[in-house]
């Protein structure tokens, strides 16, 4: 799996004239799920996810985390994170898992996420999303449960 986790102090995803989920602050992760992922790939991101001390404390350094109550995720499921560019101008979407199999990933780690006390808001699988996001800091990184980089 991998996710773009972007701290941000407002979020929003809208299919159509919808709002599919909204935040107004904390976390907003793009997540792709490939054809090899499994549980472990799940627990290692909603960790990553949960504990990464990116929020800022009293004194203004970056020590605090999701899980410490630093604000509300966004999840959104996002196949193109497998887009593969190394040859001709057409992206690859070989590695990305077929449909079934990542909206099981993809609810397995909304469900770890909530079940470990997080308020998750959420995409529409596989629908056509516009993301709007106000990035604070800005901070954005990029994780890997194979720990490619």
């Amino acid at each position: 799996m991998r996710a773009v986790v972007q701290r941000v102090r407002s979020a929003r995803v809208t299919v159509g004239e919808r709002v599919a989920g909204e935040i107004a602050g904390g976390l907003l992760v793009l997540i792709g799920v490939t054809g090899t992922d499994r549980d472990a790939d799940v627990d290692y991101l909603a960790r990553k996810i949960l504990w990464l001390r990116i929020f800022e404390d009293a004194d203004g350094k970056m020590n605090d985390a999701l899980a410490d109550g630093a604000g509300s995720v966004l999840v959104v499921s996002q196949f193109t994170l497998f887009g593969d560019c190394r040859r001709g101008r057409r992206p690859s979407f070989d590695a990305a898992a077929a449909p079934d199999q990542a909206r099981a990933v993809y609810e397995a780690l909304v469900a770890r996420l909530r079940a470990a006390g997080a308020t998750v808001a959420t995409g529409e699988f596989r629908a056509r999303m516009q993301v709007a996001s106000v990035n604070d800091g800005p901070v954005t990184l990029l994780l890997d449960s194979e720990k490619r980089f």
